[in-house]
Formats: C-alpha cells, structure tokens, sequence
C-alpha cells in the first residue's frame, strides 16, 4: 500500500491523518496493557513462591540447629568421658615416673653429699699442705736472699773500689760535658722562643676569629690583615631585627712581659676604627690585676675568659642599641655607650658573669676526675673477683676432675673456638 491510500482526511477540520499511525498506536497500546498484566502475574506468582521457599528456609535452618545441638550433646558426652579416662591413666603413670624419679633423686644426693664432704676435707688438706709448701718456700728463699745480698754486696764494694779512681776524671769530664750541653739548650731554647713568638701570636689570633665567627654568625668579623695598621680583628655587632648595633676591637698579645705602651696604642686604633668597645687578650696580665678588668677604658683578659666576656659585651651593645632607638634625641649615643661600658657597675656584672663561667669549668673537670677515679676502682675490683674465683674454681676442678660440673665462662677455649 502506498503512502497516499495510508492518508485521510478530515472533513471537519481539513487535516490530514496518517492511517498507519492511529493503528500503530492502537497496537502498541494493546500489546503494553496485555504485557504488563502478564507481568503482575509473574510477579504475583513469584511473591508467592518466594513466600515458600522462605518457610521451607527457616524450617530447614530451625531442623539443622536441632540436629547440631544434638550432635554437640553426643560428641561432649563422649569427650568428657575420654577426657575422664586419660585423666586416669596420665595420672597413674605420673605417680610412677615421680616414684622413680624421687627414687633416682634421693641416691643422687647422697652420693653429692657424699662428694662434697669427700672434697671439703681433700680441700682443707689441699690448703694446709700449701700453707707448709709456702712457709718452707719462704724459709729457703729468705735464707737464699740473705747469702745472695752478702755476696753483691761484697761484690759491689770490690767492683766500686776497683772503679772509683778510673771514673772520677770521666765523671767530672761528663759533668762538663753535660754543663756545655745545657747551656746550648738554654740558648737554642731562647731563639725557638724568640722565632716562634709571632706564630704563637697568629694561632691566638686565628682563635680568637675562629670563635666569634663559631658564636655569633650573624656578626661580620673583620680580620685586619698583616701590615695592616691597627689591631687583630674587628667585629661589627649584628641581630636579626638591628644592624650594626656597635663594634669590638680585639688585639691579642702572647708574650712574658706586659707592656704598658699596649694599652695607649690599642686606644688610638680604637678611635682610628670608631670601635666602642676594645678587648685585649693577653697571656701575661698587668702587675696591678690578677685577672680580667678594665684598665684605662680597654679591657683586659686572657684566653679563656675572653670567651666569656665577648658574650656580655655583644649583649651590653645590642642592650644599649635597643635603648638608644626608643629614646631617640636624649642623650649623645656614643657617651652612653662609653659610660655603661666603661662604669664600674658593668665591670662586676662582667667579672660575676666570668666568675660563674670558670666556677662551672672546675665543677666540670672536678667531677670528670671523681667519676674516673670511681669507674677505675670498680674495674679493679671486678677483676680481683673475678681472679680469686678463677682460681678457687681451677683448685676445686684439679682435686674434684670431671666431678665438678664445668663453667663455660671459667674455662679455656676449646680448639674449635681458637679455629
């Protein structure tokens, strides 16, 4: 059929309607309603079935729980009577082994006691027989020296008589020749002194940087180089909220002698640098100070209680910077400065602060010394135990033999252990 005869038209409205369409829709429909009435049928049936098969299912479960706890009822009924007849039979043959073995026992300590008492007398004779060895050895070794010292003593006396007259003239030639060769160790001693006093003091100087760059890492430490004139170093106070809070000039000296002329021309580098605060450190102190002080506005220490003292003068510097920057316009910065450092209130806070620093080295080094002393005398003691009960084990396993348990620790190595 074709598509013109498929077509009608409407003679109301003069539209055009597509027969195939209508009577596609027609079918379509039909067959919807007859499938989804076979479905809820399907359906239906199936709820009903799956409503059987879930009592078929719980019956099932309900008989197999039955059928298991009467399976667990049999099985510990007759566990429980095995468990009663092992019981019986453990037991018995438990007491007859204890029988045998209290029995076995009871022979083997009195056959130890009988051991024991064996070598407790064999030891008490063992030791008197020593005590008799010892004296008799004592008696002929004392007789022995006293015929041998006679004898060297004689024979001392004739060998010095024979000799005397021969070394006097070597001996007063030796004692000039000894005379001669300590004079040219005195004076080869004086020149490496006098040759090796500049490189004493560069090693002192290299410290000296070496530890200020070490402490404080945010400083800059400037080291004024041979030639050059001024000091040994100059470091430039820096933190990590201020820059350039303050300079310290340090010069190191390392000689017998202190010189007096050390301190004007360390004052004039200072003011050269602009330095506010100048330390020298010294292996020889002033005849007027016996330890670290200010002397005429320098600073004067040694070594070691430089270490401490450049600390306390950086913090004063950054102290004093900090107050400086909050009360600005009060004051001329560079005099504050000098008069703090230079006053005699922040010299003992200087002199407190090292004291404590030298006090803990010697606390420090005093009981380093105790603790050695104390781990020496226990190691010495540990080893005298451990000698005397070598010993009285050796002596008991050379009397007793085999009838003595060994000890592996108290034994030599066997030659599998030596491979």
């Amino acid at each position: 059929m074709n598509q013109k005869s498929n077509n009608i038209t409407c003679p109301k409205c003069g539209e055009t309607i597509d027969v195939n369409d209508i009577l596609y829709h027609q079918v379509s429909e039909r067959l919807k309603k007859e499938y989804h009435e076979n479905l809820t049928k399907e359906q239906e049936k199936l709820t009903a079935r799956a409503s059987e098969l879930d009592v078929q299912r719980h019956q099932l479960i309900e008989d197999k729980a039955k059928q298991v706890d009467e399976l667990e009822k049999k099985v510990h009924a007759k566990l429980k009577l095995k468990e009663a007849s092992l019981k019986k039979k453990i037991q018995a043959e438990a007491e007859e082994e204890q029988s045998d073995a209290l029995q076995l026992l009871r022979e083997e300590l009195a056959d130890k006691s009988s051991k024991i008492k064996l070598l407790n007398k064999t030891s008490a004779d063992l030791e008197k027989i020593k005590r008799e060895k010892n004296e008799l050895e004592e008696t002929i070794t004392a007789k022995s020296e006293k015929k041998l010292n006679q004898k060297l003593l004689e024979e001392k006396e004739r060998i010095q008589k024979e000799e005397h007259d021969k070394s006097e003239f070597k001996f007063k030639e030796l004692e000039k020749q000894l005379l001669d060769q300590k004079k040219l160790t005195e004076e080869m001693k004086r020149k490496q002194e006098q040759g090796s006093m500049q490189t004493q003091g560069e090693v002192q100087e290299l410290a000296i940087e070496e530890w200020l760059a070490a402490q404080f890492p945010l400083d800059v430490i400037q080291e004024i180089k041979k030639g050059e004139r001024g000091a040994d170093c100059l470091q430039t106070v820096h933190t990590r909220t201020q820059q350039n809070c303050g300079t310290i000039y340090y010069e190191s000296k390392r000689t017998k002698n202190f010189q007096a002329t050390w301190i004007e021309k360390f004052k004039s580098d200072i003011r050269e640098r602009n330095a506010h605060i100048g330390v020298l450190v010294t292996d020889v102190m002033p005849a007027d100070m016996d330890r670290m002080g200010l002397k005429d506005g320098v600073w004067v220490c040694s070594f070691d209680e430089f270490k401490g003292l450049c600390t306390v003068l950086r913090e004063s510097i950054i102290q004093i910077n900090t107050a400086i920057i909050t009360q600005e316009n009060k004051g001329d910065k560079m005099g504050m400065l000098y008069d703090f450092l230079t006053s005699h209130e922040f010299q003992l806070q200087i002199e407190g602060i090292v004291e404590g620093f030298t006090q803990m080295k010697t606390d420090l080094e005093s009981e380093q010394r105790s603790m050695r002393s104390i781990w020496k005398k226990r190691e010495k003691q540990i080893e005298k135990v451990l000698l005397n009960t070598t010993g009285m084990y050796g002596s008991i396993k050379g009397i007793a033999g085999n009838a003595i348990q060994s000890i592996s620790l108290l034994e030599l190595p066997s030659e599998d252990g030596l491979d």
